[in-house]
């Protein structure tokens, strides 16, 4: 069992729990995963190492509600446990000088790419975060990030807050500069890192994105979690999370996320017929 430290609402239906797994955080890297399973009917869900401490021997970790599960695991409190947390999975990102780089968070994308941008600007590269969200209400981890990189920029899907417009048109601005960019890393909404990944393509920028697809055990075994990745077949769980975003299968990477869509759908009109639960606050306003 591992214990829930502490646990935060950072915004609506996006929480982040401090669990208490030392052998986790003494192991972990930027960009690795754990596998999380609440009690004995959960079902396994990834969720990515958003902060560690091995001298306090706690890995944070950062949920957001969408489906019955991440909904039920939300719901615990500090104190509660988890039966399962499995880790650290996956490659770590690949930490080098390279220069400047530019890091791409898009919603609760904004947790992975803390560790990596930390790491990045630790290495000597000058670090140019860009955060989107869709309102200012959905905005998390901003101050931490500005604290991680050399430069954030903020765009909004609104515009309450940061710039009006897609984290594709912060790149963008970037690239109108005319500075030297060495690589490009984009995590978040799969519709995100394609179009990133479709703007830098003709111009050459190396882009790294990380694939969060369908898992069960997170060791490679199931082979639920497979990419193509140009001409081959890799698995997310152990190949991964991150792959060049100019070869990735961006077409068959969204049909296999959609494969269980309907069954989630039911299962969660189900668990509300039982409780309900509330929407985040871009909806309330507009109520």
């Amino acid at each position: 069992m591992y214990a829930i430290q502490q646990k935060k609402e950072l915004a609506t239906g996006i929480v982040q729990f401090d669990v208490l797994a030392p052998l986790v955080a003494a192991s972990a890297q930027a960009g690795q995963f754990v596998m999380v399973r609440m009690d004995e009917q959960g079902e396994r869900i990834p969720l990515t190492i958003y902060d560690f401490d091995p001298r306090q021997g706690t890995v944070s970790i950062i949920l957001q509600v969408v489906g019955k599960s991440t909904e039920l695991m939300a719901e615990l409190q500090a104190g509660d446990c988890l039966l399962d947390f499995a880790g650290p999975l996956g490659q770590p990102s690949e930490i080098e000088q390279y220069g400047r780089v530019v890091i791409i968070g898009g919603g609760v994308g904004a947790a992975p790419i803390h560790p990596i941008a930390r790491a990045l600007k630790a290495a000597g590269n000058e670090v140019i975060c860009i955060l989107g969200a869709r309102c200012a209400d959905l905005l998390i981890l901003e101050e931490e990030l500005r604290q991680a990189s050399s430069e954030l920029l903020i765009m909004s899907d609104d515009g309450s807050c940061g710039d009006k417009g897609l984290v594709t048109q912060g790149l963008q601005a970037v690239i109108d500069r005319g500075v030297e960019i060495n690589r490009v890393i984009a995590i978040g909404p799969m519709p995100m890192m394609r179009a990133v990944s479709e703007l830098t393509r003709p111009l050459g920028l190396p882009t790294i994105v990380s694939l969060n697809p369908i898992m069960v055990d997170g060791t490679g075994m199931c082979g639920a979690c497979r990419v193509q990745v140009g001409s081959e077949t890799k698995f997310a769980c152990v190949d991964g999370p991150e792959f060049d975003g100019h070869l990735v299968d961006w077409k068959l990477a969204a049909q296999r996320a959609r494969m269980f869509q309907e069954e989630e759908r039911r299962a969660m009109e189900s668990h509300h017929r039982k409780g309900g639960a509330g929407q985040c606050g871009c909806q309330a306003k507009k109520n």
